[in-house]
């Protein structure tokens, strides 16, 4: 069991080791969040599973906090609404669940952030064409393959591992690093 844990934990640093080169990418989608709540516009995120939850995460980070006591950010994660969800999936189909909350919340200069391992997840990319229709600045979260989410967001954001365990724990430390430039420039 130690060599795989050793095993698991060595794979973890290598990824971690190749995000360094995204950095520009995270700078980038970090000056958009930040131009975005200078103009009084939102966050919103969605995924599914493990993604989902990233999505709850940094949304919980904007609205709460993430060093510093301020004030709060808007942000939403789109699967939070077990209401909501379950009537759009019953009523609807499951592949519009993101879609329907974006037409009811997204409005033009919003950031909408979409979270897929693989980019593929249909809801998912739902949800980011009817944002970009709205006039949101679109970014994905996904692995380094070509996914149909690299192909329709403004900004993509690769982790560049084809492992959803390591795919996930590259989002949450992107977001964490997002959460904190953007705190950072608003708050000081």
């Amino acid at each position: 069991m130690e060599s795989e844990i050793i095993s698991i934990l060595n794979e973890s640093i290598k990824v971690k080791e190749k995000i360094k080169e995204l950095t520009p990418i995270i700078v980038e989608i970090s000056k958009k969040i930040i131009n975005a709540y200078k103009n009084k516009k939102k966050v919103v995120l969605f995924g599914n599973g493990g993604s989902a939850a990233d999505a709850q995460h940094i949304a919980a980070e904007f609205v709460g906090k993430f060093y510093k006591d301020r004030d709060s950010l808007p942000s939403l994660a789109f699967h939070t609404n077990a209401s909501v969800l379950t009537a759009i999936s019953n009523d609807f189909g499951y592949d519009l669940v993101f879609e329907r909350q974006v037409s009811s919340f997204v409005e033009e200069g919003d950031i909408a952030i979409g979270i897929s391992t693989s980019g593929n997840s249909a809801n998912v990319i739902k949800g980011l064409i009817k944002a970009k229709e709205k006039g949101a600045i679109t970014v994905g979260f996904t692995g380094e393959k070509n996914s149909r989410v690299a192909d329709i967001t403004d900004i993509c954001l690769k982790i560049p591992s084809n492992d959803t365990p390591r795919i996930q724990e590259g989002h949450i430390t992107v977001g964490h690093i997002i959460c904190y430039l953007v705190e950072k420039e608003l708050f000081g």
